[in-house]
């Protein structure tokens, strides 16, 4: 991720008044002789020279014909002057808000490239702001208000409400990056059967591959390493009615993990609301939509009626009736481990870890 865009903001700025009044002295002229030369009130040239008043276009014309001063200049001194007097203000408030900076992962972000390094609270402030593309703090709680709703679809999650809009921000900007098709539902449960069968193939090139695959169908896939205090697999949104977005956190660093995170999130996209903001964390709510997604994902992956039939055969702790069943299923053996573990039929502690392939996302 590239870091935000250098900016020239120099510590100082001439105002128009004091360059005008070191031109009225070099000329020898008076300030009321030079009012009445420009046809302006000499109240009007004091609060000039005072900075009380700006330099308008109109009276940046008259003193361009009495001084011979491009009136461009005139004008661009007193917008670089009203910019820095601005950019002070900002800056005191900014200090205000030191507090609300700190609550932030700021050297992570640094670290990722994100925002720069800088020394004072208000310039962190300032630095976060740009991050988030708001203007101020409080549009910031505002806008990012609705992330606090993420909390209402997990019970038990437990990330630190700075460090997961700063995530879901990292992630905003890992999917403007992508180009992807106008979104078609059809086609995105189609992609989802084939991207079901590349939970066989080797991690993380499987997952470049799912990313393309959802692109197409209009769906921008992304991964993102959590942040400190994110305790979260993946989230997923609209960032408008026609661009939904999955993220994961590959946190937990396991196929099935990953895998049946993906499908999770996907759940949301086709089942549920578009209005709203689903970060899911180790566990997912066992009611609402959080219990209609897991099911949905957990038959996604593997349909019920073969489910049960393959329960049925009492073998399921077997290493090779696993290995056979996840082949005739077309889908990687640690899915199957990670059901059996989610539904209290294999210690989470079993053997049968060793089928769930360790992967690191980027």
């Amino acid at each position: 991720m590239a870091a935000t865009t250098n900016r020239f903001q120099p510590d100082y700025a001439v105002s128009p008044g004091w360059v005008l009044k070191e031109r009225l002295e070099v000329n020898e002229i008076s300030q009321a002789e030079f009012a009445r030369r420009c046809g302006r009130s000499p109240k009007l040239i004091s609060e000039i020279i005072a900075g009380k008043a700006p330099v308008e276009a109109e009276t940046a014309l008259q003193f361009e014909k009495v001084l011979g001063v491009d009136a461009g200049i005139w004008l661009g001194l007193e917008k670089d002057y009203q910019l820095h007097q601005m950019r002070k203000a900002e800056a005191r408030e900014a200090e205000a808000s030191s507090d609300w900076a700190r609550s932030f992962p700021v050297n992570e972000l640094v670290k990722r490239g994100v925002i720069r390094r800088v020394k004072s609270d208000g310039e962190k402030v300032t630095e976060l702001l740009s991050f988030f593309r708001v203007a101020s703090k409080e549009v910031w709680q505002t806008r990012y208000k609705e992330v606090a709703v993420a909390f209402r679809h997990s019970p038990s999650f437990s990330s630190d409400e700075f460090a997961l809009a700063a995530w879901l921000r990292l992630v905003e900007i890992e999917a403007e990056t992508q180009t992807n098709e106008e979104y078609d539902r059809s086609t995105f449960i189609r992609v989802l059967r084939s991207v079901r069968q590349l939970t066989r193939a080797e991690l993380p090139q499987a997952f470049v591959e799912a990313r393309q695959l959802c692109s197409e169908a209009g769906v921008a896939l992304v991964c993102v390493k959590p942040l400190p205090k994110t305790r979260l697999s993946g989230a997923a949104r609209w960032l408008s009615p026609r661009k939904p977005l999955i993220a994961l956190s590959g946190r937990h660093g396991s196929d099935d993990q990953i895998w049946f995170s993906l499908f999770h999130e996907a759940a949301h996209i086709l089942l549920h609301s578009k209005k709203s903001v689903y970060v899911d964390g180790d566990t997912n709510g066992d009611d609402g939509d959080e219990a209609e997604a897991n099911k949905w994902a957990a038959n996604f992956l593997i349909p019920q009626s073969a489910w049960q039939r393959f329960l049925d055969a009492d073998a399921y702790r077997s290493e090779d009736a696993i290995r056979n069943f996840a082949a005739e299923q077309e889908i990687a053996p640690g899915i199957v481990v990670g059901r059996l573990q989610h539904e209290g039929l294999l210690a989470w502690t079993s053997r049968l870890n060793r089928l769930k392939v360790k992967v690191r996302l980027e």
